[in-house]
């Protein structure tokens, strides 16, 4: 249906809008572009008036405006006018300009700022971009709401920790000291009303100081079993790369298969489980570097950078008061949900359509790891299964059922820069993994859902 009136003396083009029934006009110069209503947000084709009818243009509204490359063409609302003022006119659509954080397929909204990193504000919501109101979005807004009272800034490692425990994966993070890791562990497990663990990680660490060991009980004269600090369900390993290897076999069957082995008999862990490791990029000395296999058990490396100005100075009047920690997370922070609600969200998440397209997307991706000339090694096929289960999980964040090619992009880099390797070559150079990660997120063709 459309809506064709008489000419406008201006010499605009005036037709009603389908989605709310408002008079808009556009230029005639405009005729035949996509536009977006400014009142109710719905884009409509307008086409070209015919001979004999200057002054009138008729709408249509197909599934999505889009151009040959699959990127929704939508117009800017300009500034609403007073009341009773001209109707409010539509401007001509423009393509959206393309940034990695990322390649932004179907964007009606402007692209993040570079460098934003991973924050829910910025994650698009598909065609149609209306996010709908669902449990775990309900859910994830309230665990979001309640640690911003405690937590400041850091939106990226937030939200990557977010999303790692909705979907069964683990994290690590790169920052300095006193950024506030330990804090926000403990503010994690108090909203989510989850058990808390630290292992501070030294050079003389064993294995059973993680995991456990048996101990020979006096009183019934036999050998039973004392669980160690990995028997938790938020574990802290604060500076993991100051242990060798041994130390961090550990946990390798701690990660994948979220049980522990001793002496021939399985202790299962607690669900729901998340590992929160962190390694510090300044001092190397007495460090090691983490083996292949235990980096790939990561689901995402995040990095942790100094706050912004305005962060830190509201960190400074949250917490230079004498007042104590524990005290603060009991009375000021309010649990908002409990393990089997997480476990039930994260089931939810796994629900959500990956499209085949967008699975030869991510295929793509990461095949295309192991074939730039930049890169040693390539990421190996838990990438890809990271990158889906991610994907799923921020499209559930964001209220719907579906996953696009935004949520692939918005994770790409935290699920891959700790599963290549750069050549030597590269490395004199003085090429960074993020750096050439974005150039080949970007060399791959956004698939047209």
């Amino acid at each position: 249906m459309s809506m064709t009136p008489g000419a406008n003396p201006s010499g605009d083009l005036e037709f009603s809008c389908l989605g709310c029934g408002s008079i808009l006009k556009i230029p005639a110069s405009a005729a035949g572009r996509p536009a977006r209503c400014p009142k109710c947000g719905s884009v409509q084709q307008t086409t070209a008036p015919a001979p004999g009818s200057a002054g009138s243009a008729s709408p249509s509204v197909p599934e999505s405006a889009s151009t040959s490359a699959g990127t929704t063409i939508a117009a800017t609302p300009p500034l609403p006018g007073p009341p009773g003022s001209a109707p409010s006119p539509l401007v001509p659509a423009a393509p959206p300009s393309f940034t990695v954080a990322g390649v932004t397929p179907f964007r009606t909204a402007p692209p993040p700022a570079a460098g934003a990193g991973l924050s829910p504000s910025k994650l698009t919501a598909g065609r149609t971009r209306i996010e709908n109101e669902t449990d775990t979005k309900r859910l994830f807004d309230r665990i979001m709401s309640e640690i911003s009272k405690m937590y400041v800034g850091q939106d990226e490692l937030v939200l990557g920790t977010l999303v790692a425990l909705f979907s069964n994966g683990h994290v690590l993070i790169e920052s300095v000291p006193g950024l506030g890791k330990t804090l926000f562990v403990r503010s994690l497990g108090r909203v989510l009303g989850c058990r808390f663990g630290r292992i501070q990680f030294t050079a003389d660490l064993m294995p059973s100081d993680i995991t456990g060991a048996p101990i020979f009980d006096l009183k019934n004269q036999e050998f039973r079993f004392r669980p160690g600090p990995v028997f938790t369900q938020l574990l802290l390993a604060d500076e993991i790369n100051r242990s060798p290897a041994k130390t961090h076999a550990a946990l390798l069957e701690t990660m994948q298969e979220f049980r522990v082995t001793v002496d021939g008999l399985s202790h299962p862990l607690e669900r729901p489980f998340l590992v929160m490791a962190t390694q510090n990029p300044i001092e190397s000395e007495g460090t090691y570097n983490l083996p292949e296999a235990q980096l790939d058990r990561f689901m995402f490396k995040l990095v942790a950078d100094y706050p912004r100005e305005d962060e830190e100075a509201r960190i400074l009047k949250l917490h230079s008061s004498q007042q104590d920690i524990n005290d603060r997370l009991e009375h000021q922070l309010e649990t908002v949900t409990s393990p089997s609600e997480i476990l039930a969200t994260t089931m939810l998440c796994s629900e959500v359509r990956v499209d085949d397209r967008l699975v030869d997307y991510i295929n793509k991706i990461v095949r295309l790891t192991r074939k730039w000339p930049q890169f040693h090694l390539g990421a190996s096929p838990r990438a890809g299964i990271a990158l889906m289960q991610a994907s799923r999980a921020l499209a559930a964040f964001s209220g719907r059922d579906y996953a696009v090619p935004d949520d692939v992009v918005q994770i790409a880099l935290p699920a891959l820069r700790h599963r290549v390797i750069l050549t030597a070559e590269a490395e004199v150079e003085g090429r960074k993994v993020d750096e050439l990660l974005t150039e080949l997120v970007r060399s791959v063709e956004v698939p047209r859902l």
